[in-house]
């Protein structure tokens, strides 16, 4: 199972420790693509050291290789988005994590879309048992 995980970097990074713990758990599930994504030393300028399109084209690339994305949008993410929306392309399965009550804060564009499920938690002790129920076991 190569799994897919998008998290905000340059939108904000208050969530990091909910993406650590997401990839410490999707890890254990199968192949995960984007771990940095949960690295506390990555900054918000992200990647820096790469060029734009470098990063572009990697995130797409394997975003095609994918058999499933699971996005933390608590944070909202232009990148995040964008790569929702060329997996909803795709037809790749998404799950969209929310911390919180489901309220207006989470955009319509991806709360009205059908193609994607969207699971919301209270507490990061949440994560283990919805990463288990969303992954397909291997």
């Amino acid at each position: 199972m190569n799994i897919f995980f998008a998290g905000s970097i340059r939108g904000g990074r208050s969530h990091q420790p909910a993406y650590r713990l997401l990839v410490d758990e999707l890890k254990k599930q199968g192949t995960l693509f984007n771990e940095h994504v949960a690295d506390d030393a990555l900054s918000w300028y992200g990647e820096t050291d790469l060029e734009k399109e470098d990063i572009h084209d990697r995130e797409l690339s394997l975003l095609a290789l994918c058999d499933i994305v699971v996005a933390e949008v608590s944070t909202p993410s232009l990148g995040v988005g964008y790569l929702i929306a060329q997996a909803v392309h795709l037809g790749k399965p998404i799950v969209c994590l929310y911390q919180g009550e489901d309220t207006f804060k989470l955009s319509a564009m991806v709360k009205g879309n059908k193609h994607i499920q969207i699971r919301t938690y209270q507490d990061l002790n949440e994560l283990p048992s919805i990463v288990q129920e969303i992954v397909p076991q291997h």
